[in-house]
C-alpha cells in the first residue's frame, strides 16, 4: 500500500484570538484538544493533527479517545491510512527534564495500535511518525528510531527467565514495528546542513520515501524575517537537490504561522504562500487560520492547499543568499536588543491560548547577545505588533538597491508581506530606530493603514510610558482581532 502523505498539518501553535466555539474557555487544552483534532479533520478538511506531547499534562489514549467519541467518522476515515496523528516528542539531547515523556510516549504507540486494532480488526497503525524539535545531528533523530525498534518492540521477544514465557507470549505483539522519525530543524547552522542530516540518518535504512520539518517562526524571531525565508530556501533547495542525487522521495513540511513574519499562511493567501515554497508538501495549519477566520474561508482555502501539487525547489544564489543574511541578521539582532525591555514588559500581559507552558527555544538570544532573554516567538511578535512595530521591518536599513533588487527575485512575495504588516505599523512611535524609518520611506511601498489599529498601539504605548497596566491585555486583544492573529 502506498503511503498518503498529508498536505495539511492541524497544529496547537496558540497563535489564535479568538477560541473555537468548542471550548469554555480562552485557553485550549485537555480534551478540547481531543475535539479540535475531530474538528480539524472532520468540518476544515486537515489530513493530519500535529499531537503535542510537550509541556503538558499527557495524554496517551488520544487514539482510543477519538476513535470511541466519533466511531462512525473514523470507520470512514482511517487513522493512519486517509487522516494522521503525528507525535510532537521532546528531544531528550535538549530538554533534559522531559526527556522521560519521550519514553512514555513510545510506549503509548503499540497501546494505540490495540485500541485501533481491537475496533477495526485490522492492521493499520494509528499512529507511525513522530516529530523531533531542535534536531542538530542524524543521532538525535536515530536514538528515537532505534529506542523505538530495539527497545519498545524489541523487549517482546525477551523471557522473563529461561525457559519462561516472552513477554510477547504474555501481552501480545508490539506494533507497528518501527516508526518514522521526522527532524524539525529550527536554527540556521543545522537547516544549511538539513541535507546531510538527512542523508546520515537514511544511510543505514531502506526508506523509499522520509519527511523533514523546517521551522520559519524561530528563524524568524532569530535572525529576522528576510533571513528566515532565505534560510528556508537553501534547506528546501538542498532538500531537493538530494532527493534527486538519491532517488528518496523527500516531503519538507513548512512550519508557517498566519503572522507576516511567522509565515503569512492565512485563508486569503494559501495561494502566494504555495507560489512561494513550491517543494513544501505539508503546511502547518495553526490556530489563527482556524478560529480567527469564519470556518467556510478555512476550509476553502484548505481544499486549495490540497489540491495544490509540490514543484520542485526554485533555485537561489546560496552564497548571495548567505551574504545577505549576515548583513542584514546583524542590523536586526542590534534592533531587538534596544527593544528587548518593550518587548518584555509588554510579554506579561499578551494572553495564554494553551493551557500548557511553552517550549523552549533553541538558540534564542539568551545564547546569541550575552544576557538578553526574549518571550517565544508567537508572544514575541505579538508584543511587538501590539506597540506598532511590525517585526518584520527591522533591520531593513541593513539593505541596499541591489539587495532589495536580489530579494524580490527570490522571496517573491517579499513586498506583498511587508504591506500586510505596514498595515498595522504605526509611525507615531518614538523609540523604533531614525535608520528603519527612513527605509520605510525610501522603499515606498503603497500600503493602506489600518487606524483603528494605529489608535489602539499609540493607547498601549502610553500606557506602557507611564506604567499603567489597567486594561492592557484588553487592548492587546482588540488589536489581535483587527490583524486576526495574536502573534
Amino acid at each position: 500500500m502506498e503511503m498518503k502523505i498529508p498536505r495539511c498539518m492541524s497544529t496547537q501553535h496558540p497563535d489564535n484570538v479568538n477560541s473555537p466555539f468548542f471550548t469554555e474557555s480562552s485557553e485550549i487544552g485537555g480534551e478540547d484538544e481531543i475535539m479540535e483534532a475531530y474538528y480539524a479533520f472532520s468540518h476544515l478538511g486537515c489530513d493530519e493533527q500535529m499531537w503535542d506531547v510537550e509541556g503538558k499534562e499527557i495524554d496517551n489514549y488520544v487514539v482510543k479517545k477519538l476513535i470511541t467519541k466519533y466511531e462512525n467518522y473514523f470507520y470512514e476515515n482511517r487513522l493512519g491510512k486517509d487522516i494522521f496523528l503525528t507525535l510532537r516528542v521532546p528531544n531528550p539531547t535538549v530538554e533534559k527534564a522531559e526527556a522521560k515523556i519521550l519514553i512514555e510516549t513510545l510506549e503509548s504507540i503499540p497501546r494505540s495500535f490495540d485500541a485501533s486494532n481491537l475496533m477495526f480488526q485490522d492492521d493499520i497503525a494509528p499512529i507511525f511518525e513522530v516529530i523531533l524539535p531542535m534536531t542538530t545531528s542524524p543521532k538525535c533523530v536515530d536514538r528515537v528510531y532505534r529506542y523505538y525498534r530495539d527497545f519498545v518492540v524489541g523487549k517482546s521477544q525477551k523471557s522473563f527467565a529461561e525457559g519462561d514465557i516472552t513477554i510477547e507470549q504474555w501481552i501480545g505483539k508490539f506494533l507497528p514495528e518501527k516508526i518514522n522519525v521526522i527532524p524539525l530543524i529550527e536554527d540556521m547552522e543545522h537547516m544549511l546542513n538539513a541535507d546531510q542530516i538527512i542523508k546520515d540518518y537514511l544511510s543505514d535504512k531502506e526508506d523509499k520515501c522520509h519527511r523533514i520539518f523546517f521551522a520559519r517562526s524561530d528563524p524568524a524571531m532569530n535572525y529576522g524575517l528576510v533571513s528566515a525565508v532565505l534560510i528556508n530556501k537553501i534547506a528546501l533547495q538542498k532538500t531537493y537537490q538530494l532527493s534527486q542525487k538519491t532517488g528518496i522521495e523527500l516531503y519538507p513540511i513548512v512550519g508557517v504561522g498566519s503572522a507576516p513574519f511567522r509565515g503569512n499562511l492565512t485563508p486569503n493567501t494559501v495561494k502566494m504562500v504555495a507560489k512561494e515554497y513550491p517543494y513544501t508538501h505539508t503546511f502547518t495549519i495553526q490556530s489563527a487560520f482556524k478560529y480567527d477566520y469564519h470556518p467556510k474561508e478555512a476550509m476553502e482555502a484548505i481544499k486549495i492547499l490540497k489540491e495544490t501539487k509540490k514543484a520542485p525547489a526554485r533555485i537561489v544564489n546560496e552564497t548571495k543568499c548567505l551574504e545577505i543574511i549576515k548583513k542584514y541578521a546583524d542590523e536586526y539582532i542590534k534592533q531587538i536588543i534596544l527593544l528587548a525591555p518593550f518587548i518584555n514588559k509588554i510579554a506579561r500581559f499578551i494572553p495564554s491560548r494553551r493551557k500548557r507552558k511553552l517550549h523552549i527555544g533553541l538558540f534564542g538570544y539568551s545564547r546569541n547577545v550575552g544576557e538578553i532573554k526574549l518571550p517565544r516567538a508567537i508572544t514575541f511578535t505579538a508584543a511587538l505588533y501590539s506597540i506598532g512595530i511590525p517585526p518584520e521591518i527591522l533591520g531593513l536599513n541593513a539593505l541596499n538597491d541591489k539587495d532589495l533588487e536580489f530579494i524580490k527575485q527570490t522571496y517573491i512575495n517579499f513586498e506583498e508581506d511587508l504591506k500586510d504588516a505596514l498595515a498595522y505599523y504605526n509611525p507615531d512611535v518614538d523609540f523604533l530606530p531614525f535608520d528603519v524609518k527612513s527605509k520605510l520611506k525610501e522603499l515606498s511601498l503603497d500600503y493602506k493603514q489600518n487606524e483603528e489599529h494605529k489608535e489602539i498601539s499609540s493607547e498601549i504605548i502610553k500606557l506602557l510610558k507611564k506604567s499603567r497596566f489597567e486594561g492592557i491585555s484588553e487592548d492587546i486583544v482588540i488589536a489581535a482581532n483587527i490583524r486576526k492573529f495574536l502573534g
